[in-house]
């Protein structure tokens, strides 16, 4: 049963999207961990080599974390946000054919 039915209170779309991200940060840095702490703690008691493969993997996973936390999904609307200057803003309403120039 989804959470939102449980809980009786649905999310916001912005609410669900956080939360996706946070969720995906979260898993892929506790696997960096996971990785860092175990390859030193009892996987060199058995081979270095592979401690420091292990070391190494651990290495890339936070910048793939970022990534991954911070990309637009292709449903999400941040396009849609004004930008507070009234001017570019009526331009790309113009461009995304929200106004035509007749109106």
């Amino acid at each position: 049963m989804p959470r939102a039915l449980r809980t009786g209170r649905l999310r916001s779309y912005s609410e669900d999207m956080y939360a996706r991200r946070h969720r995906a940060y979260f898993l892929l840095m506790g696997g960096c961990l996971f990785l860092f702490v175990s390859a030193w703690a009892f996987v060199r008691l058995w081979s270095v080599e592979a401690a420091v493969a292990m070391c190494v993997v651990a290495m890339v996973i936070p910048p793939v974390a970022a990534i991954v936390a911070n990309r637009h999904g292709p449903d999400d609307r941040w396009w849609d946000d004004p930008s507070g200057d009234p001017k570019s803003d009526e331009w790309w309403d113009e461009l995304d054919g929200k106004r035509h120039l007749g109106d």
